[in-house]
């Protein structure tokens, strides 16, 4: 009996081996791009708008992206990619690696400061401070931006050099 094509596709993801960590790791930035960008439009409706279930919408999954994906993210990184990396003992990249350790805490740090706001909103609240947001949003943004480029530009590139084992 020929399969329907949703159980081959279901039947092609399950056949294709997992990316290697860092290569799910690499893509996962371009969804800290895409949330970025959301919270960029949802501080603008918010402005323009107030909460309205656009704005709630977008705010809870917001939240449930930075706090769940992006921390699951920063705790693979510490677990997969940075210890390998240390290892290998060579200055340049222990500086680098070291910094994005301390990025990880600056994020979180940030984040804990974004968080209620956005979690107001998701909850329908009105005592959500837009200025706060909007003073908090930029610094947030170019750390990730930061982070993102020296782990894209030096980092995963080392990472990837390195047998797979490695990064298990």
């Amino acid at each position: 009996m020929p399969k329907s094509p949703e159980q081959a596709s279901r039947a092609d993801v399950l056949a294709r081996p997992p990316l290697p960590p860092i290569d799910a790791l690499d893509a996962e930035h371009r969804q800290v791009l895409r949330a970025l960008q959301e919270l960029h439009t949802l501080l603008e409706a918010l402005g323009r708008d107030g909460v309205t279930t656009a704005t709630r919408d977008a705010a809870r999954r917001t939240c449930d992206f930075f706090t769940a994906h992006a921390r699951a993210h920063h705790a693979a990184e510490e677990r997969h990619v940075f210890p390998a990396l240390l290892e290998r003992g060579d200055p340049m990249l222990v500086r680098h690696v070291l910094q994005l350790q301390q990025d990880h805490g600056w994020l979180e740090e940030n984040w804990l400061e974004i968080e209620p706001q956005l979690r107001a909103v998701a909850e329908g609240y009105a005592w959500y401070d837009l200025d706060l947001l909007r003073s908090a949003l930029p610094v947030f943004e170019a750390l990730y931006r930061d982070h993102i480029a020296l782990e894209e530009s030096l980092v995963y590139p080392e990472a990837r050099r390195l047998q797979p084992a490695a990064l298990a």
